[in-house]
């Protein structure tokens, strides 16, 4: 017993480790820039160089004890601080590093910083400062202003383009999404195939009914269940009472015999002198003791 409970701790343990392991492989560099000179500003009122990650998983991720570096032999470089609640990052967010080189201003600021006019590569590694979850080039030639920034297309395949906010398409987006979706392709796919609803209709009522039809099974299934277990007891139970039954038989009577001279002994023992006129038996009975046949208590004594 104890074997199978250490068997399926271990194995709960790997697997909370393996879905930790995919979670925050949805950590990802969104956008980085080199050379603030009119962009966001830290808590401090500073422009510096950041970095942008951003939780690509629909649920909530702890970025803590990740590392982030920009030096590809000191993967350990800058660990993020743990205790902080701002390091939990909700579903498809962001956070903003600040590239500053002076870790003693807050979580968010690197002990490191990038440099202007070379290339850039910055990387995140998970805890174990061995386990690479992304990494980014930024090129020498990133104009200052620019950021540069992944762009996800309707295909879900990621590249990176400079962005300077000449033009509406390349804009910056600190904290926020670096593609604006302002319609729906699935939606519009979907209105084109099916103008109707009709297809919708059937497609609802068919996963109701279905669900429907599976809650039946299961329900007679679990019923089926319960009368096998019931009949299983019962038959125990009826076994066992017919086991008892049976002992109870096999148990060794006295007879008949037997039973008439132990009570005619114990006749003979307890009424010895009943039969005999000439001898007279007294026993004495015990009374109880009571106050109220007791005479100091009555009321003829004189109080002292």
């Amino acid at each position: 017993m104890k074997r199978k409970c250490l068997l399926l701790a271990i194995a709960a343990l790997t697997a909370f480790g393996c879905s930790f392991a995919q979670n925050r492989k949805a950590l990802k560099i969104n956008e980085v820039m080199v050379q603030n000179e009119s962009s966001i500003v830290d808590e401090y009122g500073n422009r510096g160089a950041w970095i942008e990650l951003y939780n690509s998983n629909f649920g909530p991720l702890e970025i803590s004890s990740v590392y982030l570096t920009n030096d590809s032999t000191n993967k350990t470089l800058y660990p993020v601080p743990l205790g902080d609640e701002r390091t939990k990052m909700g579903k498809r967010q962001m956070v903003i590093f600040f590239a500053d080189a002076d870790a003693t201003k807050g979580t968010f600021h690197t002990s490191f910083t990038l440099e202007p006019g070379k290339d850039n590569w910055v990387g995140i590694y998970d805890a174990d400062g061995l386990t690479l979850i992304d990494e980014v080039t930024i090129p020498a030639s990133l104009p200052a202003g620019a950021s540069y920034a992944c762009v996800i297309d309707a295909d879900g395949n990621e590249t990176w383009e400079v962005r300077d906010g000449s033009t509406p398409t390349l804009y910056i987006t600190p904290g926020g999404e670096n593609t604006i979706r302002d319609t729906n392709r699935k939606v519009e796919d979907f209105a084109h195939y099916d103008p109707n609803g009709f297809g919708m209709a059937v497609m609802a009522m068919g996963i109701v009914f279905s669900a429907l039809l599976l809650l039946c099974i299961a329900f007679k299934i679990i019923s089926k269940i319960g009368a096998t277990v019931s009949r299983q007891n019962k038959a125990k139970a009826q076994s066992k009472s017919e086991s008892t039954a049976v002992t109870a038989k096999d148990v060794e009577h006295d007879s008949g015999e037997e039973i008439a001279a132990i009570c005619m002994a114990l006749y003979q023992h307890l009424n010895a002198h009943d039969t005999e006129s000439t001898v007279l038996t007294i026993n004495k009975v015990k009374r109880a003791y009571s106050p109220w046949n007791s005479k100091i208590y009555n009321l003829r004594q004189l109080p002292h």
